[in-house]
């Protein structure tokens, strides 16, 4: 939970429409502290009829009023008349005169955030109120960007008092390498002409291949000419040119790659154009491209060893069903079932990208697979598994695989050989460690004696040496044996996503 959420639900706000409200709007904090050169406070009302600040976002590109954090603070003096009052009016209303903040003059506007454009004849549900906070200390004659950046900013809180913004069709969570307004930004009149470009953003369509001014042309058509002939692109690329939906979209040309992400702007519900912010993301699609490239590759890797170690296993298997000697063929045996399990890890490791599998399903195929080879004539084993393992990387999945595969094998082969009888695998996962137990109501083990086989060194070198683990044989009171595995938690979770 983040701690926008924990705020928010402390305050005594439990909407649920309302906090995702308000975590949208705060997704988008840092483009409003840029377009306004100010510091960006969210507040909330709580119980006593007070406002607590939730979010906080400073100005990438000047200088910030708060050295210190105020998020969890509640509402200054100064300010709490003024913030009460855009809530209480649904106004936005602006500081009278300068205001001082620790000797530094500053110029505050409180605007109410509307979740969702009122209907006819309905009161707008104003959920809590953005602070815009102004440092008039560095006041100089602003430049056309900055006005710009300001108008298009003014625009922005004028469309939160409304409930316009932020809009719940964009798209959620911020793209790697999504576009911020110092990267680049364009103002579209209604008609998708460009009023505005800044130096970033022509420089960026300069690379495309555009070798005009953008102010003044149509976007649309900028594009248009820019895009290689018979090259498919994304469908959705018109509405965002045009500024008429808020979608996010990438253009690709002469080995370029321009993000843009448009966001309409209105007034009370009427469009009245649009901004558009680009950035220059070439390295990073590269970057992306060569990562899925090697995760395919990766994929293609484990399906093609899974196909190796199971043709691997049909030879041992054939091999075994031809030898005369039974001890051959029990290594036989032994050495397909092994091979099999480890087998199955890539398999699961080839359906997906990341390198860490969920081990429930593995053990799963691998526990039946266990079952059938194992059992013998006259031996009836029922297994059975109760609580979860989890999510594991790969290089701890294999030796835990053919462990709990041997232990497995063993309580069916010796313990209920030639009977009927149950093996019980349960897992136990705490923040400290993963802890298995494998129980079978067979025969069971003199206390204290281990068998000194193949099987049970092979047991001892995975979880001791390979996964930093302990283990235990025992008898348990009556009959049957239980083997208890610990590994320490830490070896695991460092690779875990």
């Amino acid at each position: 939970m983040s701690t926008l959420t924990d705020l928010v639900y402390a305050q005594g706000l439990s909407n649920e429409a309302d906090v995702e409200w308000l975590h949208r709007l705060a997704g988008d904090g840092q483009l409003l502290a840029d377009l306004a050169s100010a510091d960006i406070v969210m507040w909330v009302p709580t119980a006593d009829a007070q406002f607590t600040a939730v979010a906080h976002t400073r100005p990438g590109g000047a200088a910030t009023l708060f050295y210190r954090d105020i998020v969890g603070e509640r509402v200054r003096p100064q300010w709490r008349a003024q913030v009460k009052s855009a809530f209480t009016s649904g106004q936005i209303v602006d500081s009278a005169s300068p205001d001082w903040f620790e000797e530094t003059p500053t110029r505050v506007r409180a605007v109410p955030i509307v979740r969702e454009p009122p209907r006819a004849g309905e009161q707008p549900k104003v959920i809590g109120v953005l602070t815009r906070h102004t440092n008039l200390s560095e006041a100089r004659t602003p430049s056309r960007q900055q006005i710009t950046f300001n108008e298009c900013a003014d625009d922005l809180f004028g469309m939160i008092a409304c409930g316009d913004f932020p809009d719940l069709s964009a798209p959620t969570g911020p793209r790697r390498g999504a576009p911020r307004a110092a990267d680049g930004l364009i103002r579209l009149d209604v008609d998708g002409m460009a009023t505005f470009a800044s130096p970033n953003a022509l420089s960026a369509f300069n690379r495309l291949g555009f070798d005009d001014e953008l102010e003044g042309e149509s976007l649309v058509k900028v594009v248009t000419d820019i895009l290689p002939e018979k090259r498919q692109f994304d469908e959705s690329l018109p509405l965002v040119l045009t500024g008429r939906a808020p979608w996010r979209t990438d253009v690709d040309a002469r080995g370029v790659t321009i993000s843009l992400r448009t966001i309409p702007l209105r007034d009370h519900g009427t469009r009245i154009g649009a901004i558009v912010l680009c950035r220059d993301v070439t390295e990073m699609r590269h970057q992306e491209q060569e990562l899925i490239t090697k995760d395919a590759t990766i994929r293609e890797i484990h399906h093609r060893v899974k196909n190796n170690l199971q043709t691997v296993a049909s030879l041992l298997r054939i091999q075994a069903r031809r030898t005369h000697s039974d001890e051959a063929r029990d290594a036989l045996t032994q050495a397909m079932r092994r091979v099999s399990a480890i087998a199955v890890v890539h398999d699961t490791l080839a359906q997906g990208l990341a390198q860490n599998v969920d081990f429930d399903d593995v053990f799963q195929r691998v526990l039946k697979l266990v079952a059938e080879v194992a059992a013998g004539a006259g031996t009836q084993a029922k297994t059975h598994t109760t609580g979860r393992f989890g999510t594991l990387p790969s290089e701890y999945a294999t030796p835990l695989a053919l462990a709990l595969t041997e232990l497995v094998t063993n309580a069916v082969e010796h313990g209920l050989a030639g009977k009927e009888g149950d093996v019980e695998i349960s897992a136990e996962r705490t923040e400290e460690k993963l802890e298995v137990r494998v129980r079978d109501t067979g025969v069971g083990l003199p206390e204290g004696q281990v068998g000194q086989g193949l099987g049970t060194q092979i047991v001892r070198t995975l979880i001791q040496g390979e996964l930093s683990g302990s283990i235990d044989w025992h008898t348990l009171n009556g009959e049957g044996t239980e083997v208890t595995i610990d590994i320490p938690l830490r070896y695991l979770e460092r690779d875990v996503v």
